[in-house]
C-alpha cells in the first residue's frame, strides 16, 4: 500500500485545492423512471466540474504541490486529463503542452485549445501520446503531470470521495468508471472499505479487471466507444495495491450498454455524459451490477466532454 495515498493526506489536499474546484452536486433518482424496479439511486454530478470532468482535482494538486519549471507542464491524455491540466495551467499562469492520441474526441481537443495550451496529436492511442510527452520532457524540461500513475493525481482525485461522504453519508455502494485507475484509487484510499467501491469498465478495455485476475498490472486491449478515456495500456502501479485491498470487484459493460446509458441519462434527466462518464450508470441500467435489496447505491457521473447532443 502506498503510504503517500492516505485519508489524512487527501483531506489536506482537499483544503488546498478547494478554492479552485467546484463542490459538485448530487441528484437522487428512482430507477423506476429508467424502466427498472423502484430503487432510489444517488448520482454524483462530477461532470459539472471545471474542464468537464473530475480530472481538474488531480491537475490542480499537481500544479500546486510540485516545483514548476520555466518550461511549464506537459501531459499525455485521452482528452479529459489534458483539458484539466490546460485549465489549471491557465488559471495559475503556467505554460502547458498537451499530447493526445488520434482517438481523442473533437470536443476534448477543442476544450484543450480553448484554455490556451499547445495541443499535439501523438499517435493513435494513449500509449503513443505518453511516449511523445516523455520525449518532450527530455527535450524541454517541462514537468510531466501523469493522468493516473502519480501520487498527487491520486490524492487530488480522492478529494471527490470527501464530498461524496459529506453529502451522501448513508450510501453503502459506489459505482466508479475505471481507466488508468487514478479516480477509483483515490476514492478507495479515502473510504478504505467503509463503502463498497465497484469498478466499471468497458469490455473492450478491461484494464483493472485483467490486472485483478493476474494479480498485477498487465497489458489489456484498448478498444471501444470509451477508448479516449477508459483505455490505457495498463492500470496504474500506484493504485493497484489500493484496488486489491479496497475495490470490491470490476464489472464489465458493453459499448451498447454505455450508449443506452448515455441516451437514458439525456432522455430522463437531461444529463449529457460522455461514454466514460456514463459507464458506471451503464452497469446499473444494464443489470451487469444488481444491488442487493439493502444496498444504498451511488453512481459517479464523471465526465461530459462530448458532442453527443448537438444544438441546431
Amino acid at each position: 500500500m502506498n503510504s503517500l495515498i492516505t485519508p489524512e493526506r487527501i483531506a489536506e489536499i482537499e483544503r488546498l485545492i478547494r478554492p479552485h474546484i467546484r463542490h459538485t452536486p448530487t441528484l437522487r433518482v428512482d430507477m423506476i423512471d429508467f424502466g427498472l424496479a423502484p430503487r432510489p439511486v444517488d448520482l454524483k454530478l462530477e461532470y459539472l466540474q471545471h474542464s468537464g470532468s473530475f480530472k481538474a482535482r488531480g491537475a490542480f494538486t499537481n500544479l500546486m504541490t510540485r516545483s514548476l519549471p520555466e518550461a511549464g507542464v506537459t501531459a499525455a491524455s485521452g482528452g479529459n486529463h489534458g483539458a484539466a491540466v490546460a485549465y489549471a495551467a491557465m488559471r495559475l499562469g503556467v505554460p502547458a503542452t498537451i499530447f493526445v492520441p488520434g482517438v481523442t474526441s473533437p470536443a476534448k481537443a477543442e476544450r484543450i485549445r480553448s484554455y490556451g495550451a499547445a495541443l499535439v496529436i501523438g499517435g493513435d492511442r494513449y500509449a503513443d501520446a505518453l511516449a511523445a510527452s516523455e520525449k518532450f520532457v527530455e527535450d524541454n524540461g517541462a514537468l510531466a503531470v501523469h493522468a493516473y500513475d502519480q501520487p498527487e493525481t491520486l490524492l487530488g482525485q480522492g478529494t471527490l470521495a470527501t464530498e461524496i461522504e459529506a453529502d451522501l453519508p448513508g450510501i453503502t455502494t459506489l459505482l466508479v468508471a475505471v481507466g488508468g485507475g487514478g479516480l477509483i484509487g483515490g476514492i478507495a484510499a479515502w473510504f478504505r472499505g467503509r463503502v463498497k467501491v465497484v469498478a466499471v469498465e468497458p469490455d473492450g478495455s478491461p484494464t483493472l479487471h485483467m490486472a485483478l485476475q493476474a494479480g498485477q498490472p498487465v497489458d489489456a486491449p484498448a478498444e471501444g466507444i470509451a477508448a479516449d478515456s477508459l483505455a490505457p495500456k495498463q492500470v496504474g502501479k500506484l493504485m493497484f495495491p489500493i484496488a486489491q485491498a479496497f475495490v470490491d470487484r470490476s464489472v464489465l459493460v458493453s459499448d451498447d450498454d454505455i450508449r443506452s446509458a448515455q441516451r437514458a441519462l439525456w432522455d430522463k434527466i437531461r444529463i449529457v455524459a460522455e461514454p466514460g462518464g456514463a459507464a458506471a450508470f451503464a452497469a446499473l441500467l444494464s443489470g451487469k451490477y444488481v444491488p442487493a435489496p439493502d444496498e444504498r447505491v451511488a453512481v459517479l457521473i464523471c465526465g461530459a466532454n462530448t458532442t453527443a447532443v448537438r444544438f441546431d
